[in-house]
């Protein structure tokens, strides 16, 4: 009797194991496409493959109202795909309870070439980006026991994470992995301005919009650097103080006053769809962005030193002119296969 026992134990081991693998339960390699003027990736994805079942959860997982407190507001609230991921039209971030944050939301795009996230960098891992909104009382309100308590009621999520990490487990490290991988998919390379600097489908661009790119690059591209469009540095641009929000920008990371009133450099990709600009949200059109750096500019104290003119004013020089062909340049960044790829639409 006994030696039928194991006998039927290890026929009931070896059938488990190949339903699984008949399945599909083990994850596909998914490869990440990068294009050929993009600099290397930063993320490290040894610890963190991509799979087709991993950025499919992620995916889920972004447009997942269980993951806030009131399961109604998911990553996807602020962040809209017809806009570069960003909260259109809003200032100010929005949410649960009708909450009102503090700064404009930013973009999700090309996260895997970033080394910080947020204005002031408060995220060091892309990883652990999410946990800011996640567990803003402002935001999503919610904690990361509570979320994972939730989706371990759902019966779809336990069938989702079996399929997409070697341990099936519901946790939050898998919940995080799953969110990276998908927004490291998020890549925005196709614009007019990407297939005219790579030659590609015969793509040449107007004598205005090549002028706005020697402006450009003359003018601009010290702070908004290669063809990510941004050297990923803090720097004060004279932003007159917002006395509602007095937002001190990095220095709330590490109270060092020369990081007073610095913000990241925001990426220039898909910049025409993304306003209202700046952290606050304080410009509603481009033609306003570069009148403040054409003469809005104030000295509060920790400028950065490259903005000051020989008259010891702060300021980028620009004609009516250069500002249209800056602007026509600009919209050459607009990627609109990225802005409706259905790979990262909710249906």
């Amino acid at each position: 009797m006994r030696k039928i026992f194991i006998i039927v134990v290890f026929v009931q081991v070896l059938m488990v194991s190949c339903s699984k693998e008949e399945s599909g339960y083990e994850p596909k390699p998914l490869s990440l496409e990068i294009p050929s003027n993009f600099p290397e990736i930063v993320y490290d994805l040894e610890n963190n493959p991509l799979t087709e079942e991993g950025v499919a959860l992620g995916k889920a997982l972004f447009y997942e109202g269980k993951l806030s407190a009131n399961n109604a507001i998911p990553c996807a609230f602020c962040h809209e795909q017809a806009f570069a991921f960003t909260h259109h039209g809003h200032t100010l971030s929005h949410g649960v309870n009708g909450g009102i944050g503090f700064r404009n939301t930013p973009p999700i795009q090309n996260m895997a070439f970033q080394k910080e996230f947020m204005w002031d960098g408060a995220a060091t891992h892309l990883d652990l980006q999410p946990i800011i909104p996640l567990t803003s009382e402002i935001e999503m309100g919610e904690t990361l026991s509570n979320v994972i308590d939730k989706l371990k009621a759902d019966t779809y999520y336990k069938q989702q994470f079996s399929k997409a990490f070697e341990d099936g487990e519901i946790n939050s490290s898998n919940m995080l992995k799953a969110l990276s991988q998908f927004m490291i998919t998020m890549v925005s390379g196709n614009s007019k301005y990407d297939k005219y600097i790579r030659n590609e489908d015969g793509i040449t661009l107007t004598q205005e919009e090549l002028n706005g790119l020697e402006i450009f690059q003359n003018k601009c591209a010290s702070c908004h650097a290669t063809d990510f469009f941004s050297d990923q540095s803090y720097r004060n641009t004279g932003l007159p103080i917002n006395p509602k929000l007095n937002d001190k920008g990095r220095y709330v990371i590490f109270e060092n006053q020369d990081d007073l009133y610095k913000f990241k450099v925001p990426s220039l990709r898909n910049i025409e769809v993304t306003a209202p600009y700046m952290h606050d949200g304080r410009f509603s059109t481009l033609e306003a962005v570069l009148d403040f750096y054409d003469s809005g500019m104030v000295d509060n104290g920790n400028v950065e030193e490259s903005l000051k003119r020989e008259d010891g004013s702060f300021g980028i020089t620009l004609s009516t002119s250069e500002k249209e062909s800056l602007i026509a340049f600009l919209k050459t960044l607009t990627d609109n296969e990225f802005l409706n790829d259905e790979r990262f639409s909710e249906y």
